[in-house]
């Protein structure tokens, strides 16, 4: 260390990653005045979602659905024929869309104050971490903290290092566009990847080892997915599991665990999940208890067991969303300064950006089935819909469920276009505690789909008249 490096750094409050969490909190925390370090190890802020997760996936996503929505024009008397595909082009315009974005957050960060130390951050007491880069190892003091580290991508144990094993940031780079790609994970992030890969030009193989995609969603959002699926991509193989990969010279040798025969495929995409990095932080030497999985426990005001160190994110556990991570940093950033808050969040949104998109936020029947929890329902199939019809999405669906007793929204979803957009009305009025009729009577715009979600509430409450109820509220 040189001299200048060997004084340490000192600051009230330490952000360690610079992922929408952690950068949420440290600009939040410099507003109410602190003076905030922001400790990231990647060169530019943003974390995973904005480097090689949410932003890249969706600008790749908005290309792949102006593909497909071109293909789909034929049937209408339009035929624009097949698109000559850039890569290269492709690949810098998706870097551009990052680049401007991370460039932004760079600016942020100067105009609040907050200092960024580039590096990778390890505890070395309650009160103290070093931050590890080329140029050597940097000592920082603080008062307090907030652990913002995010995740990693899983990796199965039987798979091999070969290139042409993705997880989904490797994918992300577009190096080239595979005849035949095997997805290992039918869940949110595989399915995104397919997507892309698909219109791109690859023959899409989708394994899961549930008995259905997007495990945990409810089966009749699923289904309109799943049906378009099946007869756009060459397989979808669910209730099975991949018993080994074995690299040869013509591609990769896939075996599965049943009856089925081993297929041979050019790449191989591992999306199988995420694993928390609260283990690699060094966070017992700062007394943070971790659990074995990499996760890290903290009360409603994101306060781990050590009283002025926080963590948010992925790492302290619930889904693994930028949005769930970005309120969490606000909660934690304003505690820290003192003011009277806590996460009082009842719901998270989730969304999967598939075409057609999957939206669902709140209590979901599988979730009521496994926990034995009462409620109703009601639903509005799109194919009453006319703006949906417009759209060539008449085989979505908006659904609500309602709490018995109180009578009030406990969870929705919604399968077609635009569902991530259209899930945040139903988010708000599970926040606000309402009630169906109040959705209902609420008047929405004419034609759209966010009407969609109103003719819901109206199916419920038996006043809709889009569908014959034949006077029967349908809330079973």
């Amino acid at each position: 260390m040189n001299s200048e490096q060997s004084r340490p750094e000192q600051a009230q409050l330490l952000v360690l990653g610079g992922g929408p969490g952690g950068y949420t909190a440290a600009f939040r925390a410099a507003d109410l005045g602190l003076d905030v370090v922001l400790v990231e190890r990647e060169a530019t802020l943003g974390g995973v979602c904005l480097n090689v997760g949410c932003i890249p996936s969706k600008a790749l996503l908005h290309t792949a659905h102006i593909m497909d929505q071109a293909r789909g024009l034929t049937e209408q008397g339009i035929d624009f024929g097949e698109p000559d595909l850039s890569l290269d082009k492709l690949r810098g315009w998706k870097e551009s869309v990052v680049s401007k974005l991370t460039q932004g957050l760079a600016g942020l960060a100067r105009q609040r104050g907050v200092r960024v130390l580039r590096g990778e951050g390890r505890f070395t007491g309650p009160d103290s971490l070093v931050v590890h880069s080329e140029d050597g190892a940097r000592e920082l003091r603080f008062s307090k903290a907030i652990i913002a580290a995010g995740s990693r991508p899983a990796r199965l144990p039987f798979l091999s290092e070969d290139p042409r094993i993705l997880d989904s940031t490797a994918a992300l780079e577009l190096e080239d566009i595979p005849e035949r790609l095997l997805v290992l994970g039918g869940g949110i992030i595989g399915l995104e990847m397919a997507a892309v890969y698909a219109a791109l030009g690859s023959r899409i193989t989708v394994v899961e080892q549930a008995e259905g995609l997007l495990p945990g969603c409810d089966r009749d959002l699923v289904e309109p997915l799943r049906k378009d699926l099946e007869q756009r991509y060459e397989a979808l193989y669910t209730g099975t599991r991949v018993a080994g990969v074995q690299p040869q010279a013509c591609g990769l040798k896939v075996s599965f665990e049943c009856d089925r025969s081993p297929e041979v495929f050019d790449k191989l995409l591992c999306a199988v999940g995420r694993l928390p990095n609260g283990g690699l932080l060094d966070a017992d030497k700062a007394g943070v208890r971790v659990d074995d999985q990499g996760f890290i426990a903290v009360d409603e005001f994101q306060r781990t067991n050590v009283p002025h160190v926080f963590a948010i994110g992925d790492l302290a556990g619930g889904p693994m969303l930028a949005h769930k991570a970005a309120h969490e940093g606000k909660v934690a950033a304003e505690v820290a300064a003192g003011l009277p808050v806590a996460n009082e969040a009842r719901v998270i949104p989730s969304v999967a950006y598939t075409d057609p998109e999957v939206a669902w936020v709140g209590l979901t029947e599988t979730q009521a089935q496994r926990e034995n929890r009462r409620y109703e329902k009601a639903c509005f199939p799109w194919m009453a819909s006319g703006r949906a019809q417009t759209l060539g999405a008449g085989a979505g669906l908006t659904k609500i469920l309602v709490e018995p007793d109180s009578g009030v929204l406990i969870g929705a979803g919604i399968v077609g276009p635009s569902a991530g957009d259209l899930i945040a009305e139903a988010t708000l009025a599970i926040e606000l505690g309402l009630e169906p009729a109040e959705i209902g009577l609420t008047v929405h715009p004419h034609p759209t789909l966010a009407e969609t979600l109103a003719f819901a509430a109206e199916a419920y409450e038996g006043t809709l008249t889009e569908l014959y109820l034949g006077g029967k509220t349908p809330n079973t």
